[in-house]
C-alpha cells in the first residue's frame, strides 16, 4: 500500500509540477507580449488581436486535437505540444533582441504558440481524471489550480522585471519552464490510457459524437456556454497594459505587480478551496462567482486609483477561481472518461474564445470608446448575461452536487515498475 501511495504522490507531483512551469511561462508571455506590442502600436486593437491570434488555430483544429486526445497516450501528446510551444517562445526571444518595429511576425509566432496549446489543452485537461477517482478529482483539481494561480502571481512579477533588464530575457525564461513542463508530464503514471478509435471514419464520427454529447447535456451546455459569454465581455485583463500607462500611469514593473494581482486573487481563493471545497448548492455558487466578477470588472474600469484596480483584480480573479474551480470538476465528472478528449476540446474552445476572442474584443471596444469604458461596459454585460443564463439554464442553477460519473471501459496503462 504505502508502495502505491508512493508512486499516486509522484504522479500528482509531476502533474503539478507541470502545471506550474507552464501556467508561470503563460503568464510571464501574455505580460511581456502585451507591454511589447502596445509599445510598438500603442493600440488597444493590437492587444485585442492578439488573443485572436492565440484563439484562430484551437477553433480550426478542435475536432482533430480532441479526437487525438482520446485516442492516444494524452502525455506524449502534451509533450510534444508544449514543445511546439517552447520553440514558438525561443524565436520570440531570438525576434525581440532585434529591434523590431513590425508586429506580423510576433502575431505569427503566437499563432503557432496558439497551434501548441490547442493540442496541448484537452490531453493536460483528461489528465487529472484520469489519474484519480471522482470521489478525488476536486480534491486534485483545488489544488492543480492553486499551483496554476501561485504560477500566474509569480510570472507577470518576473516578466515585468526581466523585461526591463533585458527584452529577451523573459521569452528565454518562458521557453525553459515550458520545457520543464514536457519533461514533467511525462513522468505523470495515470490509471488508464485513453482507448484508440480505428480508421479515419471512426475519428471524424468520434468528433462530431463529443458535439452531439454537449448539446444533450443542458448542464454541460450551460456551465460552458456560461464562461464563454461571460469573459467574452469581461476580459479586462487584456487591457492592462493601455490601464497601466493611459489611466494609473505606471510601467512594465506597476503592470507586471496588477498581473500578479490576477494571480493573488485566484490564488488565495483556490487555497481556501483547496480546505473547503464546494460541495452543496454548486450550480447557485457558480452564477454567484460570474456576478462578482462582472462587478471587479466594472470597478476595475471605473477607477484611476492604482491600489483600488489592484483590489479590484484581487476581487474579480478570486470570483474567477471559483468559476474555473467548479468547470474543471463539473465538465470532467458530467462526461465518461473515453469521450473527455473530445468534450474538453471543446469546452477549451470555448474557454478560448472566453479568454483570447474576449481579449479581442476588449480590444476593438477599447480602440473604439476607450480602455475604461469597454471595462466597465463589459463588466455589465457580464451581469446582464449571468442574469439570463440564470433563466434560461434551470438544470444548471439547480446542481446541487457534483455528479458520479458511469466510467467506461478502456485499456489498462502499463505498469511501469514492469
Amino acid at each position: 500500500m504505502n508502495d502505491v501511495q508512493s508512486y499516486e504522490r509522484r504522479s500528482y507531483a509531476a502533474l503539478l509540477s507541470s502545471v506550474f512551469c507552464s501556467s508561470a511561462a503563460l503568464a510571464l508571455l501574455t505580460t511581456v507580449l502585451g507591454k511589447q506590442v502596445y509599445d510598438l502600436t500603442h493600440s488597444p486593437l493590437a492587444l485585442g488581436l492578439l488573443g485572436l491570434a492565440e484563439f484562430a488555430p484551437a477553433a480550426i483544429l478542435v475536432f482533430v486535437t480532441g479526437t487525438l486526445a482520446d485516442r492516444i497516450d494524452r502525455r506524449k501528446l502534451a509533450a510534444v505540444a508544449l514543445a511546439v510551444q517552447a520553440s514558438s517562445i525561443a524565436c520570440l526571444a531570438w525576434y525581440a533582441g532585434t529591434s523590431p518595429t513590425s508586429t506580423v511576425p510576433i502575431f505569427g509566432l503566437v499563432v503557432a504558440f496558439g497551434t501548441g496549446a490547442a493540442f496541448a489543452a484537452p490531453a493536460t485537461r483528461a489528465l487529472p481524471s484520469d489519474l484519480v477517482t471522482a470521489g478525488r478529482l476536486p480534491w486534485l483539481v483545488a489544488r492543480q489550480n492553486a499551483t496554476s494561480q501561485g504560477a500566474s502571481i509569480v510570472g507577470p512579477v518576473v516578466g515585468g522585471f526581466l523585461y526591463v533588464i533585458n527584452i529577451r530575457l523573459p521569452y528565454v525564461t518562458g521557453a525553459v519552464l515550458v520545457v520543464v513542463s514536457a519533461c514533467a508530464i511525462l513522468l505523470v503514471r495515470p490509471r488508464h490510457t485513453a482507448a484508440s478509435a480505428s480508421g479515419p471514419r471512426a475519428g471524424i464520427r468520434d468528433a462530431a459524437e463529443g458535439v452531439r454529447f454537449v448539446r444533450s447535456q443542458p448542464v454541460l451546455l450551460g456551465t460552458i456556454s456560461l464562461d464563454l459569454f461571460a469573459v467574452l465581455f469581461g476580459g479586462a485583463v487584456a487591457l492592462l497594459p493601455a490601464i497601466a500607462e493611459t489611466r494609473l500611469d505606471v510601467g512594465a514593473v506597476g503592470l507586471g505587480f496588477l498581473r500578479a494581482a490576477v494571480g493573488i486573487g485566484a490564488g488565495a481563493v483556490t487555497l481556501f478551496l483547496t480546505r473547503r471545497p464546494v460541495t452543496r448548492q454548486v450550480g447557485r455558487t457558480l452564477f454567484i462567482a460570474v456576478a462578482v466578477f462582472g462587478i471587479g470588472t466594472i470597478a476595475l474600469g471605473a477607477t484611476t486609483s492604482f491600489a483600488v484596480a489592484f483590489v479590484a483584480l484581487v476581487a474579480l480573479s478570486g470570483a474567477d477561481s471559483i468559476s474555473v474551480y467548479i468547470r474543471s470538476t463539473l465538465v470532467p465528472l458530467a462526461t465518461p472518461q473515453n469521450m473527455r478528449g473530445r468534450v474538453l476540446a471543446i469546452e477549451s474552445v470555448f474557454i478560448g474564445a472566453s479568454n483570447e476572442l474576449g481579449a479581442f474584443e476588449s480590444g476593438v471596444a477599447g480602440q473604439l470608446l476607450g480602455a475604461p469604458a469597454a471595462i466597465v461596459l463589459g463588466g455589465g454585460a457580464t451581469l446582464a448575461i449571468a442574469s439570463f443564463w440564470w433563466i434560461a439554464f434551470p438544470a444548471l442553477r439547480t446542481v446541487d452536487h457534483f455528479p458520479v460519473p458511469v466510467e467506461n471501459p478502456v485499456r489498462p496503462a502499463p505498469d511501469p515498475r514492469t
